[in-house]
This record gives structure tokens, sequence and C-alpha cells, in this order.
């Protein structure tokens, strides 16, 4: 990206939200036909025109009138309505004469966040799982619209958007899956119509969703909002960010000893491989003595496969599952495939194939996190002419090269306000019910800022809409390979953060520590995420009572001997524990150890002991980035929300608390 571009695109954005003052009539990307709006509240309507031109809407057999600004902007506040529609709107001026249809009124949300709320039924899994919810979703009071995305380097008046879409099979495969049934729920619930504005971005950080007043009293963004608005500055960063990441890349070529001149010595069909180290089943390097951080680079595998008389000198096609992040897959020597991450099915020539002894060799380049084949979901296997064999089981593996983490791409849409400029000040002042959030995967490596972040991006939203709307979003779910032993988490840490925001009003958050995956940071579960949401919704923003929207959450505690007793808000009609005992509590004394403990259910409460812990002092639960087994719930169905009874000040000591 040169200077050129950069100050050509910055000075776009600058005139963004400058009409010409000679244009007839121009309505914003959210108004537009089969919008929906929102009901029982004053409804704005605006767009622009000639400076001082006399304006007229008909809507609903009224007539509104009024003028434009010197600015060109005109805004028209429609009376309340209950829910109902279809209805036309005409708006009159500046020789223009618009006529708007099939407007319905109803309860609008703003979805919002990274690509698990962004994530759609066009995801492959999702297509399998919910092709019969796509096939047959028809629900014209259903509707979303999708904003276009777009960072900015100061605050949009309007945004592209794809237009008002309705619940059908062809529109809802671009839909946002959690965002679909979360209004689902609600239809048939209340049985009004629901509208999505789905403005989100994959990979996004809270901070790029948030407005420089939102971010003013945390300098630590300053100078990247500085960054943000200086063409030169901007341009440096791309520069420097490019030139770090192919010095990483000429790195790991260079010291790869598995790769030399060209030439895939490690790939080799009679290369010795017996000193290498052995997994049982294709797996992440991390799960064997090899975990992040600092061991990024190239690592290499090697399996032999033996192949039936009847293969040989036939083409033949290798399902050999995930790959994290690229690799580069040899057979007898031969390079047959590489591909970024993804599920990897690779055709083999006929040439290559013999019977008996086949060597499949794969150079892995892990530019960041974890690295090497995945676990799942699993499918290894050889696909001959006539047959179909599992070559599931152990792989040798090596270390080529022990790096950090390649320097990552300069992303400007993740810098603060960027997203917020771009996404969000573009819905002002458009009406609507409240905000469902699913983020905080991309701040798990900052959860003691994410605890000041996060309340503040909510306050900055409510300030500029003028109004406490419900703030509806979605604690992590469980991620990564299991812990063996209880340890440190950043993702916890991040959950921790994110329950804390439930001290601000008409707040709620939805658990879905049961519904995530180890190897997918987008589990394809998302009906009961949307289910979980619209039960938030329902108490918070509906006002439902004696209804249960959350499970347990911890309260408090109480040393007694040598046991802890764990008190809990939000048990409905009572604490259970599904599928067996209680498993992923942890329990520590004075050394600040924490080591698994038996925990039961008494009551309303939970004991927590352990034979090797005499004098406890503080209890864990769930705390991991994936708790796998965590199973207290109420009676509901919901389950608890991870907790600590101690917490890191995030300076120099751990505290406790009762």
């Amino acid at each position: 990206m040169n200077k050129k571009f950069i100050s050509v695109f910055l000075l776009l954005c600058l005139l963004a939200g400058y009409k010409n003052a000679n244009a007839a009539i121009k309505l914003p990307g959210l108004i537009g036909d089969h919008m929906i709006l929102q009901r029982d509240t004053k409804i704005p309507v605006w767009g622009w025109a000639t400076k001082n031109s006399e304006i007229e809407l008909k809507f609903n057999n009224k007539i509104y009138k009024t003028k434009t600004g010197n600015d060109g902007k005109w805004i028209i506040r429609l009376k309340p309505l209950k829910a109902g529609g279809p209805y036309d709107m005409n708006i009159k001026g500046d020789g223009s004469n618009i006529y708007i249809k099939d407007i319905l009124i109803g309860d609008v949300w703003i979805c919002s966040g990274q690509s698990n709320m962004a994530y759609q039924f066009t995801n492959p899994r999702a297509k399998i799982k919910y092709a019969d919810e796509i096939a047959n979703a028809q629900n014209d009071r259903i509707r979303q619209i999708m904003i276009e995305k777009k960072y900015a380097v100061s605050e949009q008046d309007d945004c592209k958007t794809y237009g008002w879409k309705s619940v059908h099979p062809q529109n809802t495969i671009n839909f946002s899956s959690v965002a679909y049934f979360f209004a689902k729920e609600l239809y048939k619930k209340y049985q009004i119509p629901i509208g999505l504005i789905s403005s989100n971005w994959g990979g996004t950080k809270a901070e790029a969703w948030t407005s420089e007043e939102g971010l003013k009293n945390m300098s630590r963004y300053n100078n990247d909002i500085f960054i943000l608005k200086t063409p030169e500055e901007l341009e440096k960063k791309f520069e420097q960010a490019r030139q770090n990441g192919e010095k990483w890349d000429l790195q790991v070529e260079r010291e790869d000893k598995g790769y030399q001149n060209g030439h895939a010595i490690w790939a080799a069909y009679d290369f010795d491989d017996s000193n290498w180290e052995t997994m049982p089943q294709a797996d992440l390097w991390d799960n064997h003595g090899y975990a992040s951080p600092n061991n990024q680079g190239a690592f290499w595998y090697r399996k032999e496969i033996l192949l039936p008389q009847d293969a040989a000198g036939k083409d033949g096609i290798l399902d050999l599952g995930g790959v994290d992040d690229i690799d580069y897959t040899y057979f007898n020597g031969q390079l047959i495939g590489q591909q970024k991450i993804g599920i990897r099915r690779y055709k083999v020539p006929a040439s290559l194939v013999k019977a008996g002894k086949n060597i499949i060799a794969v150079r892995i380049i892990n530019n960041r996190g974890r690295g090497g084949l995945l676990d799942q979901p699993r499918k290894y296997n050889w696909n001959g002419n006539k047959n179909s064999i599992d070559i599931d089981g152990a792989w040798k593996f090596k270390r080529s090269v022990k790096i950090g983490g390649r320097p990552g791409e300069y992303n400007p849409y993740n810098m603060p306000t960027a997203l917020y400029n771009g996404m969000i000040s573009p819905l002002k002042p458009y009406a609507f019910k409240g905000v469902i959030w699913y983020q905080g995967e991309s701040n798990t490596d900052q959860a003691y800022e994410y605890r000041e972040l996060f309340p503040a991006m909510i306050k900055d939203w409510r300030k500029q809409w003028g109004r406490e709307f419900p703030f509806l979003f979605v604690q992590l779910a469980n991620f990564k390979k299991a812990d063996a032993q209880p340890q440190e988490s950043d993702w916890a840490e991040l959950r921790e953060a994110q329950s804390m925001t439930l001290q601000l009003p008409k707040t709620a958050m939805s658990v879905i520590i049961d519904l995530g995956e180890a190897d997918d940071i987008h589990p394809v579960n998302k009906e009961d995420v949307g289910k979980r949401l619209a039960l938030a919704a329902r108490k918070t923003a509906y006002g439902e009572k004696g209804i249960v929207a959350s499970g347990p959450t911890y309260k408090n505690m109480k040393i007694k001997d040598d046991k802890i007793i764990l008190f809990f808000e939000n048990i409905g009609n009572g604490l259970t524990a599904r599928n067996g005992k209680l498993k992923q509590f942890a329990i520590a004394g004075a050394d600040k150890k924490f080591v698994w403990a038996d925990a039961v259910i008494n009551g309303n409460t939970v004991i927590v002991s352990s034979p090797s812990v005499k004098t406890p002092i503080a209890v864990r639960y769930a705390w991991s980035d994936n708790p796998e087994g965590c199973n207290l719930y109420n009676s509901e169905g919901l389950p608890a929300s991870p907790f600590r009874t101690d917490h890191w000040d995030g300076k120099t000591k751990i505290k406790y608390r009762k």
C-alpha cells in the first residue's frame, strides 16, 4: 500500500460524510424497502438534500414536514407505533419523489462483534448441520440488513448495506447464525417483527468498536488513534509490518533443516526418521511438549502407510484432516499439495503410488499460536480406485525451526475507533431495542484492560444514542486442548472480565462454556447460543418476571475447617451436576498451588475440599481455556459461569476475596 493510496483513502473517508450541496434527496443505507422500524418510540427518518429545502414525508396517513439545514441534513421523527405493518412511505422534496415499500414495525437489534457473530450459514459445517433449517426457513417478519465492512479515520454518517432481507432459503444462508436463532426465538415468543442490523467483522478488538470519546480516559490508545489519522504514520506501519513478515519468512526458510536449497530432504522416501519423536495420532505439537509461546516456525511430520498391490500405479486421494497454519505435503518425496488452515484432500498421481510401503511427509509452517496437524475433525484416509483405507494412527514428528510468532500484517481496521467510525457511527440515530454482542477472542491477551475497555464501549454506545438500551453479550466458549492439571488461563481471565461487566445496568451474559470445540474457535452450535441470548433478552429487555435466564453465578464463600462452602445466585430451582459428579473444581491453600478438588452439591451450595489441602483459602471453577467436562448447572439447564474466589490485581500479587 503506497502513500498515494493512503492519502486518497483518507481524503475519501473525510469527505464521505459531506453530501453534495446541490444533490436531490439522499437516504442513508439503513433506510429502504422492507426495513423494520422500532416500535413504541419516536422513529427517526433522515437524509440529505440541498440546504434549506422543504422535505415532506407521508407515512401511516400522516404528513410530516421539515427543512434541511445549512449542511443539507434533515431529520423527521415519526410518532410511535405498535408492532405491525406493512406500511409504505413517500418522501418528497428537492426534485425527488421517493417511495419506500413493505415497512414493518417491530423490534430492531444491533448484532455486532467479531467472527462468531459474523458466522453465517455459508460455513461448510453449518451448511450440513442446519441444512433442514436453511431449506425450510420462511418468515417474512424476521429481516436482516448487513453493514458492509469498512474502517474509517473519522466518524461517518452513512454506510453501504446489502439491503433488508427476510428469512427465506435464498437469504437465510447469509444471515448471522447467532442472530437468526436469537430472532427466531423472540418471534416465537412475541409474534412481532424482528429486525437485525448485522454490523460485525471477524478477528476484531473491542477498542476498534469504540469511539474516540469513549476511549478518552484510556491514554494507551492515543498513539494508535493518532497513527490512524496520519497518512504518513499509517504508511510507515504498513511498510514495517511487511518487512518484519518477510524477515520471518526468510529466517524460517534459511533455518529449516528439512528443506534446503529447494530440496525437501526430510520428505525423501528413504530418509531415516528412526530418531524422531512419535505421537499416537495426528495432533498439534503443543500437546506433545512443544507448547506456545515461542514454538512457532517449522515442524515436520512423517508417516508410513501400506497399500495393497491393486493400488499400485493408480491415482489416489489422501484425506489428511486439518492443519495449523500452512502445510506442504509430500508423497514418496514429491510435493502433492499445500494450503493454509483447512481440511486437506490431495490427489496423488499414479506414478507415485507403490504397493506396500509409501511415505507421507508434511512440512508445517506455523505463524502464531498453536501448530501442527489437527486431531479434529478426524479424517485420515487413502481413497484408491476400489478401496478406502483408514490411515489414522501414529506419526513421527520433529521440530526443524524454533522461532517466535510471525509479525502480523498491519490491520488498520483493528486500530482504536476504526470500526466504530465506519460501522457503528453511521447507524445513528436509527431506533432499536438493544444490542447483542459476541466478541472477546481477539482481546484474550488484554483481559485486565478489557475490564475497563468493554464497559467503556457499552457506555460509549449508550451515550451516543442518548439512552440506556439493553446490551446482551456472549461469554467466551471453551476452546483449545483441555489441561491435565489446573493452570493459569488468558481465556478464563477474559471471561472474568466479561462477567465483571454485568455491574452495568441492563446488561446480561450468555454462558456457553459447554458449547465450544477444542479445535475450532468457531463452534458450529449457534442455535443454543441464540436461544440463550433470547432468554437473556426476555428477562433484561422485555421484563418477563420469574424467568431464569442465567446459570449459577458465584456469590461468596465461607471457609469451614478443611472445606470451602460456595454460595450462588441464579440457582433457579436448584443446583445440579450434569453427567455424574462435579468436575473442574480446584482448590488452593496459602501456597496458592491449585489442585483438583472434590466438590458436592449441598442444597443451594457447593462444598469443595481436597485431602492434600488442609487449610484452603481459594477455589476456582472451570478456570482454563477449555474446562472440559465442567458440569455445574441449575435445574433449568443453564451452565454456571466460570469463576475464581481469588483475583489478580494486575500488578504485583494475588489477592483473595471472600
